[in-house]
């Protein structure tokens, strides 16, 4: 399956964005998908996961409260709602899939990446 990753942008302290990652060449409805970010020269972190069983979220500490991970099998896709972005969200967001049932943020274990889409929050 290919991830494509979009919705990226540049906005303001405390603005919003949704970031959408869509599949091609397969489904991710029985896929766990997480997101990611990297910025220049830092390792690729751990944002947000979605299980494909129950839908249980996993979310980092800095986002916690401010972003949303959701998932819409019907249009083979899952989202990261963000709100209230800060500028050290700053950041190309990737989005992953594992065919395990997993929120894990060790990102080995996701086999699935798409390109990623830059985010800039800056005034």
């Amino acid at each position: 399956v290919q991830l494509q990753a979009s919705g990226g942008g540049l906005v303001q302290p405390g603005g919003s964005l949704r970031l959408s990652c869509t599949a091609s060449g397969g489904t991710i409805s029985r896929s766990s998908v997480a997101w990611f970010r990297q910025t220049p020269g830092k390792e690729r972190t751990f944002v947000a996961a979605i299980r494909w069983r129950n839908s249980l979220a996993n979310y980092a500490d800095s986002v916690k409260g401010r972003f949303t991970i959701s998932r819409d099998n019907a249009n083979n896709a899952a989202y990261l709602q963000m709100n209230n972005l800060k500028p050290e969200d700053t950041a190309v967001y990737y989005c992953a899939a594992s065919i395990t049932s997993t929120t894990t943020a060790n990102r080995n274990q996701w086999s699935s990446w798409g390109q990623g889409t830059l985010v800039t929050v800056s005034s």
